[in-house]
Order: C-alpha cells, then sequence, then structure tokens
C-alpha cells in the first residue's frame, strides 16, 4: 500500500504554530529521522508561501502541474535528491523547500549535496526561521561535517548578516579550503565590515595551511574592499601578490584591480595600465574603467573610451547604459549624445527596464529638458523609488517648484515611502519659496519615521531650511535633537548663525563644539572667518593664525576666504600679504584680490594682479569693465568688452549691467540699444538689467525707448518702477512720474526710500509744491519709511525753486538730524538762481565748514558776490581759496559724430584735428558777424 500523507496544523495557545506529520502508513519507511527537529522549527505561515502547501488562488499551469506532481506519493530519496539539486539550481528556492519538508514526513534521507541545495534555498527565501531548522536537522542527523553542507551554511548565516554564526560554523569546519575562506570573506565584505573583511584576509594569507592561498574570486572579493577603505597602498600591495601568483592577466581580477584603483582616484597611472594588460577583456572590463574615468570626473575620457569599446565590438550592455548616460551633461554637445544614446535604447527595446529609464531621467534632468524627463517618466509601467526621487531632483534643480512639491504630494499618498534622498532634494526647494509652513511638515513627517529620525544628514537638512528661512530658533531645536551629530552638522548650524547675524550664538556653539572635542575642518574655518569680518581686523588676524596652525592655508578655499575678510575689513596690505604667500591660486584668488583693491579705490592694483592673472573668467572681466566704466574709463571698459567676446566668453547679465554706466555716460543711446538688442537675442532676462536698461535709456535723454521696455516688462517690480520715474523726474517730465508712481502703488508694490527721492524729485523740478508736501508727509505717516538726507534735500529744492528762501532755510534749521552738504548746496544753488546774497552768506558758512574741499561751493559763492556787485565779497572767497590751495577745473564737453567721441577741454591744445576745427571755428565766426555788420550800416 503507498502511504498517503497528509497534513495537520496544531496551533499552541502560547506558542507559533506547529506543523506535524502523520502517516497512514502503519509501516514507515525504514532509518526513521527525526523530522520534528525541522517541522516544529516552521512555522505554518511560511511554509504556506513554500510550494506544495497549500493551493494559491491564482495559479499558472506550470505551477498547478508542479503542485499535482507534489500531492503524489513521494517517490524514493534519490530522486527527492535530485529534485531538490534540480530546484535549486533553477531558482526554484520554494519548491526545492517544499520537497525537503516532504522528504522528512516519508522520513526520507537526504544526501549531503541536496541538504547543501536546501540550505541555500532557505538563504534565498531570506527567512530565518528555515534556515536555523535546516541547521538543526543537519547537525542531529549527523550532516553537520560535511564540507558541503558547512559551506552553505556559512554562506546562508553571512546573507542574513549572522557573521558570529558564520564563525561559528567556519571555526568547526575540519579542513578549510580556499573556498571556505572565500565563502566567510565574501560574507564580510557583502555585510560592510571592511576592516573585519580585511583581517581575515590576512589571516587567510598567512595560515600556512598546505594547498590554501587566496585565488581570484579572494582577489576579486577583497578589491573592492580595499577600494572602500581607500587604502591605495593596500591595494598595490595585492596587486603585487596577483602579480606574483600570475593572476595579473585573468579577466575576473584584472576587472577587480580596475575598479579598485578607479575609486582610488589613480585612474591614468594605474587602473588604464591594468586595463591594457587584461588577456581576454569583456564589457565588464570597458565598464570598470569607463566608470572610473566617469568618477574621476574625466567625462570626455571616458567617451572616447566608450567610442573605442564600440569600435571593438563589444556591445554596451545595462551598466554600460547606465554609467555614460548620467555624464553627457558635462560634456559639449551633451543634450545630442544623450538622445542618440536614448534612441539606441528604443531600437535595441531597452526601455522596459527601470535602471536604463531611471538614467535617462537623470541625463535629461541635468540638460534641463524636463519636458522630456516628464515624457520617460509618464510612459513607465512602473516606478521605484529612484525614478520618483530622481523626478522630484529634476524638478528642483531646474526650477520648476511647483511641480516638484506636486510630485512629493503624490508620492506620499502612494504606496512608495520616501526616503532621506527625497528630502534632501525637496528641503532646498522650499528654503528657496520661503515655504516654511510646507517644511514643517516635511519635518513633522521626519519625525513620525524612526528610520528617518536616525538619518543625520536628513537632520543636517532641515536645520538649514530652517537657517535659511531665517527661522534660527527652530533650527537650533532640531540641531539639538540630531542623535548623531557630526561636522557637517556643527557646520550647518554655524552658517545658520551667520547668516541671520546671530554672533553670540555663534560663538556660544563654537566653543561648545570645541569643548566636546570635535575638531573644525576648513567649512568651519570660513564660517568663522565670515563672522570675523564683522569683529574687525584683530579677529580676523587670529582666525587666519589658527589657520595656519592647522594647516587650512594651504586649502585654497579656505586661504580665498582670508583674502576676502582682509580686504572687507580695509587692510588691503594684510589681504597683499596672503596673496603674495598663498600657494596654489586659482581663479577666485585673483577675483578676489581685483574686487578687494577695486572696492578701496586701489584700480591701479586690481590691474596689475588683473594682467598677471593666467586664467580670467568671466567675473574676472567684468569686475574690470565696471571697474573701468564706473571710474570714467569708458574707452578701457569698452576695449575689455569686446577683448572679452574675442576670448570666446558670453557676456552675461551682470556684464551688461557693467558696461551699461560707460554707454550712459556717452549719452549714446545707439550703444544702449546695442545692449538691448543682445539681451534679447540671448535671453538674458533679469529684473535688475531691465531696470539698468531703463535708467541709461533715460540718462541718454531716449525716453521714448525707456517707456517701450517699461511697458513689455512681464513683470514689474520696485526696480522697474523706480527706473521709469526717476527717468521722467531726470527730464523733469513730474506729471508723468507721478502717474507710475500711483500705478505702482496701484499695483501693491510698497515704495521704498529710493523711489520717494525720486517723485520728491519730480515735484521739486516742476514745483508742485502741494504734490510734493503731500509726498513727503506720507512717506512717514502712510508708507513708513523715515526721511533721509535725500529727501530733506528734495523739500529744500522745492521751497527754493519757488522762492520760499527763508522757508527752506527755516526747515533745515527745524530738521530732526543735522544737515549735511547735500541740503546745503540745494539751497546755496537757490540762492544763486534768486540773488539772495544774506541767506547764501549764511549757508555758505556751513558749507565751508562740511566741505572745505569743494571748490563748487566757493564759485557759487562768488558768483552770487558778483551779481549783486559786492566785489569785496568776490575777492574775500577768492582770498579764501588761495589760502586752501582750490583751483577750478577746466570746463569739458564732448560730441559722438560717427560712432566717435570727441572730447574739449578748455585750454587744452590736443585734438589731432585741431587745426580744422579752428580754422571752421573762425569761419562760422565771421558768418555770424557779416549779417550783423550789415545791419549796422543799413541803421546808419
Amino acid at each position: 500500500m503507498v502511504p498517503i500523507w497528509t497534513r495537520k496544523v496544531a496551533i499552541r495557545p502560547s506558542s507559533k504554530p506547529v506543523v506535524t506529520f502523520f502517516s497512514s502508513d502503519p509501516n514507515p519507511s525504514a532509518r526513521p529521522l527525526p523530522t520534528s527537529i525541522v517541522v516544529r522549527s516552521l512555522s505554518a505561515e511560511p511554509l504556506a508561501s513554500c510550494h506544495g502547501f497549500g493551493m494559491p488562488r491564482e495559479r499558472s499551469p506550470v505551477k498547478t502541474a508542479r503542485y499535482l506532481l507534489d500531492e503524489m506519493p513521494v517517490p524514493d530519496f534519490r530522486t527527492c535528491n535530485q529534485r531538490i539539486r534540480a530546484h535549486t539550481s533553477g531558482r526554484d528556492y520554494q519548491a526545492s523547500l517544499s520537497v525537503f519538508v516532504r522528504m522528512l514526513g516519508a522520513r526520507l534521507r537526504p544526501d549531503g549535496f541536496a541538504l547543501a541545495a536546501v540550505v541555500k534555498s532557505a538563504a534565498a527565501l531570506r527567512v530565518a526561521g528555515h534556515a536555523r531548522a535546516v541547521h538543526g536537522f543537519a547537525v542531529k542527523a549527523g550532516f553537520a561535517g560535511i564540507v558541503a553542507v558547512q559551506k552553505a551554511m556559512i554562506d546562508m548565516y553571512a546573507g542574513f548578516g549572522a557573521l558570529r554564526d558564520a564563525c561559528q560554523v567556519f571555526e568547526e569546519v575540519g579542513h578549510r579550503d580556499s573556498v571556505t575562506w572565500n565563502v566567510l570573506l565574501t560574507g564580510y565584505a557583502r555585510t560592510g565590515l571592511s576592516e573585519d573583511a580585511m583581517r581575515l584576509f590576512h589571516s587567510m594569507h598567512g595560515c600556512g595551511v598546505e594547498g590554501v592561498k587566496p585565488t581570484a574570486v579572494t582577489i576579486a572579493v577583497i578589491l573592492p574592499v580595499i577600494a572602500k577603505l581607500n587604502v591605495l597602498k593596500t591595494g598595490q600591495g595585492v596587486h603585487a601578490y596577483v602579480i606574483k601568483i600570475g593572476l595579473d592577466t585573468d579577466t575576473l581580477v584584472g576587472n577587480a584591480l580596475v575598479s579598485m584603483y578607479a575609486k582610488c582616484g589613480s585612474i591614468i597611472d594605474d587602473a588604464h595600465k591594468v586595463f591594457s594588460l587584461i588577456s581576454s577583456k569583456d564589457t565588464v572590463s570597458w565598464n570598470s574603467l569607463i566608470g572610473g574615468y566617469s568618477q574621476c570626473g574625466l567625462f570626455a575620457e571616458a567617451f572616447r573610451l566608450f567610442s573605442r569599446m564600440v569600435s571593438m565590438n563589444f556591445l554596451p550592455n545595462d551598466t554600460t547604459l547606465v554609467t555614460v548616460l548620467p555624464i553627457c551633461a558635462f560634456t559639449e554637445g551633451g543634450w545630442h549624445r544623450g538622445n542618440e544614446f536614448h534612441c539606441y535604447i528604443l531600437r535595441h527595446g531597452l526601455d522596459v527596464q527601470l535602471s536604463i529609464c531611471n538614467s535617462l531621467l537623470t541625463h535629461y534632468s541635468k540638460v534641463g529638458d524636463m519636458k522630456r524627463a516628464e515624457y520617460i517618466f509618464g510612459r513607465l509601467d512602473s516606478w521605484d523609488l529612484v525614478t520618483w526621487n530622481t523626478m522630484i531632483a529634476g524638478y528642483a534643480i531646474n526650477g520648476w517648484t511647483s511641480k516638484a512639491l506636486d510630485l512629493l504630494q503624490q508620492l506620499l499618498i502612494g504606496s512608495t515611502k520616501p526616503d532621506s534622498v527625497t528630502f534632501l532634494s525637496i528641503l532646498p526647494v522650499c528654503a528657496q519659496l520661503y515655504d516654511v509652513e510646507g517644511g514643517r511638515k516635511i519635518h513633522g513627517y521626519v519625525i513620525r519615521q524612526n528610520l528617518l529620525c536616525q538619518e543625520t544628514s536628513l537632520g543636517n537638512a532641515i536645520v538649514d531650511f530652517y537657517g535659511r528661512c531665517g527661522d534660527i530658533v527652530d533650527a537650533l531645536q532640531t540641531f539639538r535633537g540630531i542623535n548623531k551629530k557630526d561636522i557637517i552638522s556643527w557646520n550647518t548650524m554655524l552658517s545658520a548663525c551667520i547668516n541671520n547675524e546671530q554672533l553670540e550664538k555663534f560663538a556660544d556653539l563654537l566653543t561648545q563644539m570645541i569643548c566636546e572635542g570635535i575638531q573644525p575642518d576648513s567649512v568651519t574655518i570660513l564660517s568663522v572667518l565670515r563672522a570675523s569680518t564683522t569683529y574687525g581686523i584683530r579677529k580676523v588676524r587670529e582666525a587666519h593664525a589658527y589657520s595656519f596652525r592647522a594647516g587650512f592655508v594651504s586649502h585654497i578655499t579656505v586661504g580665498n576666504a582670508i583674502l576676502d575678510a582682509y580686504a572687507k575689513c580695509g587692510s588691503t596690505e594684510g589681504a597683499h600679504r596672503t596673496f603674495l604667500n598663498l600657494t596654489g591660486r586659482n581663479v577666485i584668488t585673483g577675483n578676489t584680490m581685483i574686487s578687494g583693491y577695486l572696492k578701496h579705490g586701489r584700480s591701479e592694483d586690481a590691474e596689475m594682479v588683473f594682467g598677471q592673472m593666467c586664467e580670467k573668467d568671466l567675473t574676472t572681466w567684468n569686475l574690470m569693465v565696471q571697474a573701468y566704466a564706473q571710474n570714467d574709463c569708458s574707452d578701457l571698459a569698452f576695449t575689455l568688452f569686446h577683448q572679452l567676446q574675442s576670448e570666446g566668453m558670453r557676456p552675461d547679465a551682470l556684464s551688461i549691467m557693467s558696461i551699461l554706466p560707460a554707454c550712459a555716460r556717452l549719452a549714446s543711446p545707439c550703444l544702449v540699444r546695442q545692449c538691448h538688442g543682445y539681451v534679447i537675442r540671448t535671453s538674458l532676462y533679469d529684473i535688475h538689467l531691465e531696470g539698468a536698461l531703463l535708467d541709461s535709456y533715460s540718462k541718454c535723454g531716449s525716453l521714448d525707448d525707456a517707456y517701450k521696455l517699461f511697458q513689455a516688462s512681464p513683470k514689474k517690480d520696485l526696480v522697474t518702477f523706480t527706473a521709469m520715474l526717476g527717468g521722467y523726474a531726470m527730464h523733469g517730465l513730474a506729471e508723468e512720474a507721478i502717474r507710475v508712481f500711483s500705478d505702482m502703488l496701484e499695483a501693491h508694490v510698497k515704495p521704498d526710500h529710493v523711489i520717494m527721492t525720486a517723485v520728491l524729485s519730480a515735484c521739486s523740478h516742476a514745483g508742485l509744491i502741494d504734490v510734493g508736501w503731500r509726498l513727503f508727509k506720507s512717506t512717514i505717516e502712510i508708507h513708513g519709511i523715515r526721511p533721509t538726507m535725500e529727501h530733506y534735500a528734495c523739500m529744500v529744492d522745492l521751497l527754493a525753486r519757488r522762492g520760499q528762501l527763508i522757508e527752506a532755510y527755516e526747515f533745515i534749521l527745524d530738521m530732526p538730524c543735522e544737515a549735511n552738504a547735500n541740503v546745503w548746496g540745494t539751497l546755496l544753488g537757490a540762492c544763486k538762481i534768486h540773488k539772495e546774497v544774506e541767506i547764501g552768506r549764511m549757508v555758505a558758512d556751513h558749507l565751508f565748514d562740511a566741505e572745505a574741499e569743494n571748490i563748487g561751493n566757493y564759485v557759487v559763492m562768488s558768483n552770487i558776490y558778483a551779481a549783486d556787485g559786492r566785489w569785496e565779497g568776490v575777492e574775500q572767497v577768492r582770498r579764501l581759496m588761495k589760502t586752501r590751495d582750490l583751483k577750478k577745473p577746466a570746463g569739458c564737453s564732448w560730441l559722438e559724430v560717427s560712432m566717435k567721441r570727441h572730447v574739449f577741454v578748455a585750454g587744452d591744445l590736443s585734438h589731432p584735428q585741431r587745426t580744422f576745427i579752428y580754422s571752421t571755428l573762425r569761419t562760422l565766426d565771421q558768418l555770424m558777424k557779416e549779417p550783423m555788420e550789415r545791419i549796422c550800416i543799413r541803421a546808419n
């Protein structure tokens, strides 16, 4: 009679469900086995998921046939052993375990190889209960000493991360061969215990057992560990051993060596040489070298290597595409290269693989083509977390902030849960939008997730978010809640304090950091240098001294920050000494020195540094163009502006804003139009650049062009309104200026002191006293702006232009603060117009004290005396000028003919065409006199 085996599940109240087996055959098979060791250790739930225990609800025809086969009577133990090994080889681990359990129920004994296959299946199913049950069976059934089973046990425990159990089995192995060592070594490497893996490798190498030595597999396992530890010398030692035992041409070892050298940064010297020695290169060999070049930032070389790989008939695989696609954006014509890869992927039907699609999303995000990225994202059948994170990060880095937040909302609604990478991408978006409420919601979500709370990097990002939004209290609270603070945590909090001008908290935190034994790094020093500029030059020197003692001065970023700190404190000499002693200067070093020199009026020194710089970027050229334009050196400014373009650089918005003052100084609307045309052609939309163009058109007298630009502006802000209103005010068009001001208020744009100065100036030029007084009062009462000296000067000018000089003088005396030279000078000019000598004399006394070196005040007062015939007063002013060694500068005028500027100074005979010019002037003078002589003759 063939025994029919059934299953019965007995559930005990105080334990997990236990599976027991009962036979209908009173004479079971010989060689009884302790089946309860296994069956009592396996819970009903995981066994039910194994093949042969319970019919699934939906089953394919193949699985249904296998289920029916399992329900058939159990064959002999040889057939079962073969079936177990076959199932395991075919990766049908559930079926393998099912046959094993049924064998135990039939009291059939598996052989050692079958049991090793069972162990492998238990490990693959990732069910720890199954694994330990099988181990218990192996021990009690006498299989524990079989080498194949022991190796499988070591691999199984290592796969679960139970390295203590794996080591225990390893110690029980009688004869450990290289494979046994490799299995345990692989477990350490896989678990991330790199230092333990290195110790085990050294133990294997020095065990002294005959026949036990590192093999190609050993080398392939240990080299990634060395790369992770970044110990190049150790890797070179292993390489020497590889050469000694003759494995240097082995493909597996060669690939591992290439990858190790690449990750340790020795791509050209070592990785490429090892690659050339590999006798039988495969696609993995090429991928390792291409990936190495990519990791070292040598993107052009990586592409050349990829082209060489394809030319040698090596077809790129998934890893190749995933490696090459993300670096397309960093090369010239990156979008087109990525598009070619996309076409290749479509032709070969690889667009169904999620890893490749994720790489495509990364590429299009980096090149800014989010429309194409959206198209790929929308066509995917499924998304993993990498897909979501890539799209969110792509939206964030390309400025599509609202879409990034919307996509995060969709992710939170779905079944896929975000990780720290998700929030590391989205938090900067919230900071950029000053969306404090949105950031707090993210913070709340993180707090509710235990795993996310333990992420130090995420805590640092939240601290940075609060710091950028100005919420220093929440930033400090979040910082204190980080369990494992690293140096980045402290640096982020210190930077937040500096950005929010919390210098006392900054000092306290820095002291606390040092007391806790955390040594500052170069980033910490950058924050300290920023803070020291507030305290003065003494603190800058202290920070410089500490940086020198700690060896941070050799870091170019720290050196540049020291230069900048000295320059901001006005110590250009200190900056110059540091500059001379600084090694490894770069473009930023030169730019910092040029900026510092220009800020303190040392343009010659700035020119010297500019001339000595071997490498210049666009910032360098912009600084010098701006310096020349602002220091009345328009010709040099235009020369440099053309030279930077001849160097192959494209002017940016700052370049145009730097050259526009030179165009305005020449009063050349043609030059301003050229700049405007360039802005339109290159799509350099910038609200500040728009304001600069408006101001330049106005200064050149081209108000029509200014108004057209103002009307075409899609988004008018305070800068735009100020530029347009200032242009009208400059030309005395008060009504138009007041209309622009009214339009601004209707657009709910809040005025500042600059635009209030402009509109008051317009009223003063037009003599609109009532309107001017009303606007002046609204400055405080409505707009909450404290009047400045410019506002008071406008009101003095408003009164003085209407001849109310006494009222203007009394207004100055009643000011809540002492009037400056600008206010007194405004009244003195009005006294000249209205020939008011006495008030002018009192005003001049104030001016001669406030601006003793300004010769214009003396000239105006002298003219006031002369107009009233008070020659003694004129003589008195001239004696005062002579005593103070003041001389009146020569008058200057210029005009532009055929795009060339001609300058004329009184008494100057340096113009190359002066002979022709003076001859023409004499002719014109003669022609003007002839009609007058004829008129006189006729009258006689």
